[in-house]
């Protein structure tokens, strides 16, 4: 056991995570030459088109080190900030964490919100400075940075470049030094931390998991002690490239389980493992929930397809556990399910895997948050799609969650990045300089005004330099309104949003000109209208497409003419009555980017 070392790799985004451990896997000949390729560890096509990290994977080398042959545990994790509920669970898995700084962008936000993280979990923390082969690194300022964050030594800093393979012996032997090795009786009763799932079509669901205690054998019985379920253990082995099977997987130790389940419900991510024959009465701790921060609804375009939406959305939540989804229905798209995602990228990644990887072509509403209504009868209530809140005549007040938002920028971007977020109803706390050119600035807002395109828009004004990290601080009042939007008199219950009195009227005035630019125009004449309760607020005319039924009269008397045209007339009357309008998906979509 004292030869095992479980360490993680956190950074904020394109820090150079992946590149790094490519050389990591190279340098200890993990990986042959034929097997090589850049972000090796990336194995989604999303990934690797998107060019950034989705899933934290997990893989084990052997390397000697002296004459002692070590086990290094690697898990390379995601550093965008919707993802970062894998990074807290690879967290949960490890000893140390290698924290890597870009030495020409320093440290920024998701740095410091992985790096609370790790030290929560009291794991070691190794700095380094990643990308030293760039015109621009500027490695004295970045140390600076990096003392006054973590308050390490200035040696203790390992200059590093993933491009060149500078620094990679010194990590590996930093790793060695510093990171503990994992502490745990191998002769207690059995109990692993799962940690991650994948489901195999041919094998089942494959569990990840760390050994904290005992050890786990081929043929074993096992049980899950959150669900009380029992398999026999078909199969456990080591994460190589590859699975690699053993016998035993020991304490401190990182593997897979392969035990024929082929219910998704029945793995949970936090779960601990135990043996039948030596039960652990208790389960292990230090796996906190996820906290979904971007609701929208999901639907089958094809009602018939609901029953394969949800064995797709079970498939998923496997492999992605911070999806939180829960049936609903709507009028106008039928049954569907409301999800929980951690932000806009999560969400637009999980529409992209169910069409990719299973072929479900799925409608996605308007993202929305929970809010807490209260009628004048003093019932309250969680208000979870804006079609349930009760009628205003009923409605006493409606809370709506609130958050602490952090965002770190260069000094010259203070002046747009404060307007933008008092236009989003934010109010600043703190304003603090972090050195001479970089200002934190601390804000609560309305979780409700970051769903949509907050983040997009804090990048673009900040020319990408701005880093946004945020937690709930919990619900407060707010006087908002539910703005309903009608296509000839019919209400889409799936563009309809709760939004705040002040922004209904441009809110409103703004999705009906971008409606009637996306829905194609028919034979008929449609109107589009935004409305709070029976007052219409905005209305957009969408003129009807002519068909020239007189093309085939050619010469001859105008009433020949005159007659199909009279019989167009009727015709438009009675369609006007019974048209329905389809709405194209980009239409769902549009009103996320309205500006």
């Amino acid at each position: 056991m004292k030869h095992i070392r479980n360490f993680c790799i956190i950074a904020h985004i394109d820090h150079g995570k992946s590149t790094l451990a490519d050389r990591l896997l190279e340098y200890t000949a993990t990986i042959s030459q034929r097997e090589a390729q850049a972000q090796l560890l990336d194995n989604m096509d999303l990934e690797r088109e998107r060019g950034i990290t989705i899933k934290s994977h997990a893989i084990q080398m052997n390397y000697k080190v002296g004459d002692i042959e070590y086990n290094f545990n690697l898990i390379d994790t995601p550093g965008h900030v919707d993802f970062s509920y894998e990074v807290s669970r690879s967290i949960a898995a490890c000893e140390g964490a290698l924290l890597i700084v870009d030495a020409s962008q320093g440290i920024q936000a998701q740095t410091i919100s992985n790096l609370y993280l790790a030290l929560e979990h009291d794991l070691e923390i190794i700095p380094i400075l990643n990308k030293m082969d760039l015109p621009g690194a500027m490695p004295e300022e970045v140390k600076d940075q990096i003392i006054d964050l973590i308050g390490c030594k200035r040696e203790d800093i390992i200059p590093a470049s993933g491009k060149t393979g500078m620094g990679i012996p010194d990590i590996i032997q930093a790793i060695v030094d510093r990171v503990p090795a994992p502490v745990g009786d191998p002769e207690a009763p059995l109990q692993a931390l799962i940690f991650d799932s994948v489901f195999n079509s041919f094998r089942g669901i494959i569990a990840y998991y760390k050994v904290i205690n005992g050890e786990i054998k081929k043929g074993d019985k096992v049980k899950f002690i959150n669900t009380g379920k029992q398999y026999l253990a078909d199969e456990v082995g080591i994460l190589k490239l590859d699975m690699s099977p053993r016998s035993v997987v020991k304490t401190g130790d990182v593997g897979y389980i392969i035990s024929g389940i082929k219910e998704a419900r029945e793995v949970k991510v936090g779960d601990t493992i135990t043996t039948v024959d030596r039960p652990s009465l208790d389960s292990i701790q230090g796996f906190e929930e996820v906290k979904p921060m971007v609701f929208a609804g999901i639907y089958p375009v094809d009602t018939d397809e609901y029953e394969e939406l949800r064995e797709a959305m079970h498939k998923l939540q496997l492999n992605d556990a911070s999806i939180v989804f829960e049936p609903e229905s709507s009028a106008a798209l039928g049954f569907g399910f409301r999800c929980g995602f951690l932000g806009m990228l999560h969400m637009e990644i999980v529409q992209e895997r169910l069409e990719r990887e299973f072929d479900m072509t799925v409608i996605t509403t308007v993202p929305n948050v929970s809010y807490i209504a209260h009628t004048t009868k003093g019932d309250e209530f969680i208000v979870n799609n804006p079609s349930d809140l009760p009628d205003p005549s009923k409605l006493d007040s409606v809370e709506e969650p609130f958050i602490k938002a952090n965002i770190i920028t260069k000094a010259e971007f203070v002046g747009p990045v404060m307007s933008l977020c008092i236009q989003k109803r934010g109010t600043i706390v703190n304003q603090s300089y972090l050195t001479s050119d970089r200002v934190e600035l601390v804000f609560e807002m309305p979780m409700a005004e970051i769903v949509f395109d907050f983040y997009d828009k804090l990048k673009t004004i900040s020319k990408g330099y701005a880093s946004f990290d945020y937690h709930q601080i919990g619900y407060r009042k707010s006087d908002l309104v539910r703005l309903d939007l009608l296509l000839n008199d019919e209400p889409v219950d799936a563009l309809s949003s709760l939004i705040h009195k002040s922004n209904a009227y441009d809110f409103g005035k703004k999705i009906c000109e971008k409606l009637r630019e996306l829905i194609p125009r028919q034979q008929f004449e449609i109107k589009i209208q935004a409305s709070i309760g029976a007052k219409v607020i905005a209305r957009e005319t969408l003129s009807a497409l002519r068909k020239d039924v007189t093309a085939k009269c050619y010469g001859g008397d105008i009433s020949r003419k005159r007659k199909l045209l009279e019989k167009q007339k009727k015709g438009k009357k009675r369609m006007r009555q019974v048209g329905n309008v389809e709405i194209p998906q980009s239409a769902f979509m549009a009103v996320l980017k309205l500006d």
